[in-house]
């Protein structure tokens, strides 16, 4: 009888989980402005976790444990470290994708915690620029617009176009490196002409109020943002149903990672989520009381590998190493076809001189 129970249990289970998948393949084609990208996503939350790396060196010359698997071939062109504010990102090429790739790093060492508890306390209070009524909270805003990370990565990614010609920017990050990178894609759109810009984060909080996260939609309209479980992230600032005009609002379009099964019997339903930024039946249907489902998505780890102060480890015989004026750690490189390109000019140079 007990054996009888278990197999419809699990039966039942199987159903659901067939008719869930088919709603996710439904949404994927008939929504084709926020197709999810399984594989895309799984490729980018490697880079959301190698810009973690403390070595500099290693992560650098992508030679870090982490800097393999899906992102292997990965070429750098800029890595830079806001030391005052303990800031990290970076800028390369992903041949295999034809896309030059930008990732933020998230909070970092024992400063997670302290992180997440003033989220409940962040105000709506600063207007967003061109965007009339839009509202952001100025420490998102200015981590990525008023730090040594923003004219950094806006130059790489302009030399390194000027290479490569108009291939897609792909923007990602974890936690506040997704809110930076939300910023990041919106500067690319608005202020910069670049309209081929796929944003893809990973646990990131709520940034601006809701008429900011409509213009976010119109300007950046391939934008996913992942959530996984009972991260408490997502869940912060908080989102006050009653107070639509005051309050936060997610910009679309979210995929929620959400474990469903019986004993051993576990599957991870991804399910993609409406248009609304804050649909209620998928990560909002269950409480943010989850640190763990915050560090860690698709079985990838997104944190540092010790817990600590900004720890910077670095080669001294790097000779791309270099300092701003205010002591910020910039390592650059031109990228390799440009040097190949360089290297014809002057072979040709040299031949018709002969």
């Amino acid at each position: 009888m007990e054996r009888r129970i278990w197999f419809m249990v699990m039966g039942l289970m199987f159903l659901f989980v067939v008719s869930e998948s088919r709603e996710l393949k439904n949404n994927m084609q008939e929504d084709h402005n926020h197709t999810y990208n399984h594989t895309l996503a799984q490729i980018l939350v490697e880079y959301a976790s190698a810009v973690y790396v403390a070595d500099l060196t290693e992560l650098f010359t992508w030679t870090c444990s982490r800097c393999n698997d899906m992102t292997k071939g990965f070429e750098m062109v800029e890595l830079i470290v806001d030391v005052q504010n303990c800031l990290q990102a970076f800028v390369g090429v992903a041949h295999d994708l034809n896309a030059i790739v930008i990732s933020f790093r998230g909070t970092q060492g024992n400063s997670v915690q302290n992180w997440i508890e003033d989220l409940f306390w962040k105000q709506l209070d600063l207007n967003y620029p061109q965007m009339p009524d839009a509202m952001v909270h100025h420490g998102f805003y200015s981590a990525y617009h008023n730090t040594s990370l923003g004219p950094g990565i806006l130059n790489a990614v302009q030399r390194t176009r000027d290479v490569f010609g108009d291939i897609q920017v792909m923007v990602t990050g974890h936690s506040m490196g997704g809110a930076m990178a939300s910023f990041c894609a919106l500067d690319l759109t608005l202020n910069h002409g670049i309209h081929n810009v796929q944003l893809i984060t990973f646990g990131q909080p709520r940034i601006g109020n809701a008429i900011f996260s409509s213009y976010f939609n119109k300007h950046v309209p391939h934008a996913i943002r992942v959530t996984n479980g009972h991260d408490i992230v997502p869940h912060l600032p908080p989102y006050y149903y009653y107070f639509p005009s005051k309050t936060y609002h997610h910009f679309a379009r979210e995929v929620w990672l959400n474990n469903i099964g019986f004993g051993r019997q576990i599957y991870t339903i991804e399910k993609i989520c409406d248009d609304s930024g804050e649909d209620p039946t998928c990560s909002r249907s269950v409480s943010g009381n989850s640190v763990s489902d915050h560090l860690t998505y698709y079985g990838i780890m997104l944190k540092a590998d010790t817990w600590g102060s900004c720890k910077i480890i670095m080669s001294k015989t790097m000779d791309e190493y270099q300092t701003d004026p205010a002591g910020n750690i910039i390592l650059s490189r031109i990228p390799i076809f440009d040097q190949i390109l360089k290297k014809r000019v002057q072979d040709d140079g040299g031949i018709n001189s002969r």
